[in-house]
């Protein structure tokens, strides 16, 4: 049983950057498959960037400016976020599931796979 507990967040201008993260207080993070999801208002949840015991993830959105990052001595996730633009303005949840190497982040369904969620942190992005 994991408790995800999220720090972070904030308000934020255009090209601006931002770190979250999301910790455990007994988990392995080498067990599991870890990702960020966010959701802005009136929006679907959408997947932003994973990583899993065999495989990686990232939304195409994305790419190149978010980095998930493991720090296994301190048993944390971090989201790093450079070059923040306006549309990346949610609220981001951090998730999980024990993972035995099945590929979780390369599914199109792994958020209905995650077994574990944080409670959310808002990131707001705006001029």
């Amino acid at each position: 049983q994991l408790y995800l507990v999220q720090s972070g967040g904030g308000s934020v201008e255009p090209g601006e950057s931002l770190r979250i993260s999301c910790t455990d207080s007994k988990w392995r993070l080498e067990d599991y498959a870890v990702g960020w999801w966010r959701q802005a208002p009136g929006k679907e949840r959408e997947g932003v960037t994973c990583i899993g015991v065999r495989d990686e993830s990232t939304a195409d959105s994305v790419k190149g400016r978010f980095t998930i990052i493991e720090d296994k001595s301190s048993n944390t996730v971090y989201l790093q976020m450079n070059n923040l633009k306006s549309e990346d303005s949610a609220v981001y949840y951090c998730a999980a599931v024990r993972d035995y190497g099945d590929n979780y982040c390369s599914r199109s369904d792994s958020e209905w796979r995650m077994d574990y969620w944080g409670k959310g942190t808002l990131v707001t992005v705006s001029s």
